[in-house]
């Protein structure tokens, strides 16, 4: 699976300057949706796209698909520019939509041979069945698409973004609304792709999941770029650790020589302390445990996660927006 591309450039997609300003009905302020991104996504990366609603990643998704008209700036996929070759563009990005676009009268194997007509393919170049086989559905090539699970429309879905072997595939949100045992299928097929060294570009809302299978994230608020790095950078911003106590009997109430601490007590015996790690040594809020006459049974440190600096990042960028606007 493959793409087979003579030669990579480093980054398969760079964006500069890139703005998305759409006119308003009725006479009312435009809206921009895009507020100058600079973007650069490495050749070969599992890169996640992250933003709240209304963020703009539909927006950024739909210039480099070909679906809306930016408003300024630049954007390439694999060297090609937009401007200068939108078509060829489009030949290097395969992108799965949300929404599960599938006639549900055809079969997968008719799916995607038809996507592959569409795209020009002749007939004896298309890869029907090594797609379907690729996305575990070859066993199924025959049945109806109305018949397939949700987590196989899914994986249809990629077959048939796939028919023209783009290096860059673009997955937005992929697995809304899948349970459990199939959102892991999803991510061990998309794992392959990426070691088989397609570029892959996730937009997701379960923060778990990025933080499972991306190695880069970028942050998206309010049509800013507001954070760029690798994932294990971003969470290794936040100092944030919690510590969890539990003593030898039970308590009705937190020990008051633990009040100089963002301590909680979780009845009836633990202790839940947030720390910050450059501030405060453990052995202080372990002495002011041990202080308050209490013997320690067990301790357990978390370190912050994604979900913590994505939280934090979109709300100190919209207290800035909130300041620049008073």
């Amino acid at each position: 699976m493959r793409p087979a591309h003579a030669t990579a450039p480093d980054h398969a997609i760079a964006i500069c300057g890139l703005r998305k300003t759409y006119r308003a009905e009725g006479g009312g302020a435009p809206k921009e949706a895009l507020k100058g991104i600079d973007l650069a996504v490495p050749t070969g990366a599992f890169f996640g796209l992250l933003g709240p609603n209304g963020a703009g990643k539909s927006t950024l998704i739909g210039i480099l698909a070909g679906l809306v008209i930016k408003t300024a700036g630049t954007a390439k996929v694999w060297g090609v520019d937009l401007d200068e070759d939108p078509i060829g563009l489009r030949r290097n990005i395969g992108v799965v939509p949300q929404e599960l676009n599938l006639d549900p009268f055809f079969t997968p194997r008719e799916t995607v041979d038809l996507q592959a007509g569409l795209w020009g393919i002749p007939r004896r170049q298309r890869r029907t069945m090594a797609l379907l086989e690729a996305v575990g559905l070859a066993d199924k090539a025959d049945a109806a698409a109305r018949t397939l699970s949700g987590g196989m429309r899914r994986r249809l879905l990629v077959a048939k973004a796939m028919v023209h072997a783009p290096p860059v595939l673009v997955l937005d949100e992929p697995t809304a609304g899948v349970d459990v045992e199939l959102r892991e299928q999803l991510w061990r097929m998309l794992q392959a792709l990426n070691a088989g060294g397609t570029t892959i570009i996730l937009t997701t809302h379960y923060l778990e999941e990025a933080e499972a299978l991306c190695d880069r994230i970028a942050i998206i608020g309010q049509g800013r770029l507001i954070a760029h790095d690798t994932t294990r950078a971003l969470v290794g911003r936040l100092d944030d650790k919690t510590l969890t106590v539990t003593v030898d009997r039970d308590l009705a109430t937190l020990p008051p020589a633990l009040a100089a601490f963002a301590a909680a007590l979780e009845p009836p015996r633990r202790l839940v302390i947030r720390y910050r790690a450059r501030a405060t040594r453990v052995e202080a809020i372990l002495d002011a445990v041990r202080g308050s006459g209490l013997a320690i049974l067990d301790v357990s440190t978390r370190e912050a996660d994604l979900n913590a600096i994505f939280l934090r990042l979109v709300r100190d960028d919209a207290a800035r927006a909130a300041e620049a606007v008073a």
